[in-house]
């Protein structure tokens, strides 16, 4: 996978993926995750993950709310979370092939860019 700013990955789309590719390395992940602000690797390199401390409730269902356009749109969903009324994270991996593509960075980087009422 070719290591791509922020930039460049918000002007791609996530192709369909049925299985059948190769994961990125978990250097290649390590890489990426330096371009990507807050997100790192969980699930011993195979996920993504990021948190965020909303100011309510709301916030974080209007925050959600934006996120599935988006990935709607790219026809790749994230797993989304809320706990203690106001703590979200967002965890990104390619189903199909039980690790990351270069689909999960793209989302990433989409997903960054909306508007979010953080705490405070």
């Amino acid at each position: 996978m070719e290591i791509q700013a922020p930039e460049q990955l918000v002007t791609k789309k996530c192709l369909p993926c049925e299985g059948g590719v190769e994961p990125c390395t978990l250097e290649e992940s390590e890489q990426q995750l330096e371009k990507l602000t807050g997100w790192y690797l969980t699930h011993d390199g195979q996920r993504i993950r990021k948190d965020w401390t909303v100011q309510n409730f709301v916030a974080g269902m209007d925050f959600f709310a934006r996120v599935t356009e988006v990935a709607e749109a790219d026809g790749h969903h994230p797993d989304l979370h809320i706990y203690g009324y106001r703590n979200v994270w967002i965890e990104l991996w390619t189903h199909a092939i039980g690790g990351l593509s270069e689909n999960d960075y793209i989302l990433a980087a989409k997903i960054d860019q909306l508007p979010i009422e953080l705490k405070g």
